[in-house]
C-alpha cells in the first residue's frame, strides 16, 4: 500500500523545519562564539561564587552528547546524579568560538587522564542543546555539553558576565560529595599552567 502523498509531503515538511532549527540554533551559537571571542569573558563575580569548602548549588538542565539530545524533565543532567564521582564543573562563553573550542579539545584530550582520577566533565554554555549536539559532534566531545539557556545555574556559580552576556570562563572542582574543592574563576583556555593546577588539585582528591 502506497503511502499518501500529503503524508509524505508532511514528513518532509516537519524534517526541513527541524533542520531548519537546528541550522538556526548553530548560526545562533556561531555568532555567539564570534562575539565572546572578541569580549572579556575572564573571571567570575568573587561575591557570588561558592568558595572552596561550600555545597556545591545542585541544578538539573537538558543536555546534549554527539550521540543524542537530552530534553524531557526526567532526562536532565543533576550534579545530584554524579555523586560518588569529582566533578570538573566548567562554564563557558559560547559554542564555535576560538577559546571555547581550545577549552573544550583540551578537556577531550586529557578526559581519559581525568577519568583515571574518579573525574568526569560537566561543561556549560547558555547554547541551545541543538547547537551542543553538533558542536559535540563536531569535536568528538566526550563529555556532555548542558543548556543554561536562562543563565541561571551560571548565576548560582557567579559565572555569567551581566554586560557581556555570557558565562564567563571559570571552572569549579567538586568532590564526591558536592563539596566545592578548587575553583578558577578566570580560567585561561590556552594556558597549560591552568590546567596543570586543575589536575593536581583533583589528584589531591582520588
Amino acid at each position: 500500500m502506497k503511502a499518501s502523498p500529503f503524508k509524505l509531503g508532511r514528513v518532509s515538511l516537519v524534517s526541513l523545519a527541524a533542520a531548519a532549527l537546528v541550522a538556526l540554533a548553530c548560526l545562533v551559537s556561531f555568532t555567539q562564539g564570534a562575539l565572546a571571542d572578541n569580549m572579556k569573558c575572564d573571571g567570575a563575580s568573587a561575591a557570588t561564587a561558592p568558595t572552596v569548602g561550600d555545597a556545591a548549588p545542585d541544578f538539573a538542565l537538558p543536555y546534549a552528547t554527539q550521540e543524542q539530545i537530552y530534553l524531557k524533565p526526567e532526562e536532565r543532567m543533576s550534579l545530584a546524579a554524579n555523586k560518588g564521582k569529582n566533578v570538573i564543573l566548567a562554564f563557558y562563553p559560547a559554542d564555535w568560538s576560538g577559546g571555547c573550542t581550545k577549552e573544550v579539545c583540551t578537556l577531550r584530550d586529557t578526559f581519559v587522564e581525568l577519568g583515571k582520577l574518579n573525574a568526569t566533565v560537566l561543561a556549560v554554555s547558555g547554547d541551545y542543546v541543538f547547537s551542543h549536539h553538533e558542536w559535540a559532534k563536531f569535536h568528538k566531545l566526550p563529555f556532555p555539553l548542558l543548556s543554561d539557556h536562562d543563565h541561571k545555574v551560571a548565576r548560582l556559580y557567579g559565572s555569567y558576565n551581566e554586560a557581556a552576556g555570557f558565562n564567563n570562563r571559570t571552572v569549579f572542582l567538586i568532590d564526591k560529595d558536592g563539596v566545592v574543592r578548587y575553583s578558577n574563576l578566570a580560567f585561561k583556555a590556552g594556558d597549560a599552567n591552568d590546567y596543570n593546577k586543575l589536575k593536581e588539585e583533583l589528584g589531591k582528591l582520588k
